[in-house]
C-alpha cells in the first residue's frame, strides 16, 4: 500500500469515526441504511429540532457519508455509497466488552 493509500484511508475512517461519535448521527446514518428519508421526517423520529437535525446532516454530508437529493422543494438524504449499509451491518456484529465507568462522558479515558 502506497503511503498516499494509506493516508486516505486514515482520513476516510477519522471520518466515520467522527460521525459514528454521536448517537443522533449513528441513528441517522442506520435509519438511512433502511431507507432514504426527509430530514423533518427524521428530526421527528429521533425527536430533534429541524435545526439540529440540519447540522446533523450537514456534518454527515461534510463527512462524506451521506447526499442531498433535491426534490423539487424539499431535499431527502441517502447513504453516499452502497458500501456503507454492509459496513454498518458488519459493525453492529462487533461485540464489545466496555470496561465500567469507561466512555461515560467526563469519566472517558478514551479522549
Amino acid at each position: 500500500m502506497t503511503a498516499t493509500a494509506s493516508v486516505t484511508h486514515t482520513a476516510a475512517l477519522a471520518r466515520l469515526g467522527h460521525a459514528l461519535s454521536d448517537q443522533t448521527r449513528v441513528g441517522i446514518l442506520l435509519a438511512l441504511r433502511e431507507a432514504p428519508a426527509y430530514p423533518s421526517d427524521l428530526a421527528e423520529a429521533f425527536s430533534v429540532s429541524r435545526q439540529v437535525m440540519s447540522n446533523q446532516l450537514a456534518c454527515l454530508r461534510g463527512c462524506g457519508l451521506v447526499e442531498a437529493i433535491p426534490d423539487g422543494r424539499r431535499t431527502w438524504y441517502r447513504l453516499a455509497d452502497s458500501h456503507l449499509a454492509p459496513a454498518l451491518n458488519e459493525l453492529l456484529q462487533v461485540v464489545l466488552f466496555v470496561e465500567p465507568g469507561c466512555c461515560a462522558g467526563e469519566n472517558c479515558s478514551c479522549a
